[in-house]
């Protein structure tokens, strides 16, 4: 049998799905931050923002690079809060 598996890294991967994983990568505030658009910004929702970005090539064209590009970058790489623990913040150690 052959193999009929695409080339394309996005097929198959909706808008929203896009969306949604780097909301939950980046949250609203980072995101606003790399791709400057004001429905990350101002009141941000995932259906605010699939209507814009489905009327707007350009900045589709740009939610789907930073969603390629954080597929090729491990989760590692983004930044993170430190873990704060209130029983050990005011000791010396």
């Amino acid at each position: 049998m052959t193999d009929h598996r695409t080339k394309d890294p996005l097929h198959g991967v909706t808008l929203e799905m896009q969306v949604n994983a780097l909301v939950t990568r980046f949250g609203w505030a980072e995101l606003g931050k790399r791709i400057n658009i004001n429905c990350f910004k101002s009141d941000p929702s995932v259906k605010s923002s699939l209507k814009f970005l489905r009327r707007t090539p350009w900045a589709r064209a740009e939610v789907e690079a930073l969603y390629l590009d954080s597929l090729e970058k491990p989760a590692a790489e983004s930044p993170e809060q430190p873990a704060f623990n209130p029983w050990t913040a005011g000791r010396d150690a």
